[in-house]
């Protein structure tokens, strides 16, 4: 798993709790800058760091990990912004 879908997973699992990054990251003793570096996928935590996330999440490391996001729109977090210009394109075409 790469920085970016690290990131794509931290954001998705943040909005499905209903958390701003800075609650998040008060929760997980971590600075809001951090986490929307994270989340943009400019940097990828530590295992160390990424389970103090989670624990901000009140989820577990393995539930990061396993829970696949099943809505569309959760889906398209996780293409690469060339991959979403491709997806646009397809959807326009239609």
């Amino acid at each position: 798993m790469d920085a970016k879908e690290v990131g794509a997973r931290v954001k998705y699992f943040r909005e499905k709790k209903n958390m701003t990054k800075n609650a998040l990251a008060t929760a997980a003793g971590v600075s809001p800058t951090y986490v929307y570096q994270i989340e943009e996928g400019m940097k990828c935590p530590t295992v160390e760091y990424l389970g103090h996330i989670c624990w901000g999440l009140g989820i577990t490391l393995s539930e990061f990990f396993s829970e696949e996001p099943h809505e569309l729109k959760d889906r398209v977090a996780y293409l690469t912004p060339s991959q979403k210009q491709l997806l646009n394109a397809f959807l326009e075409s239609l």
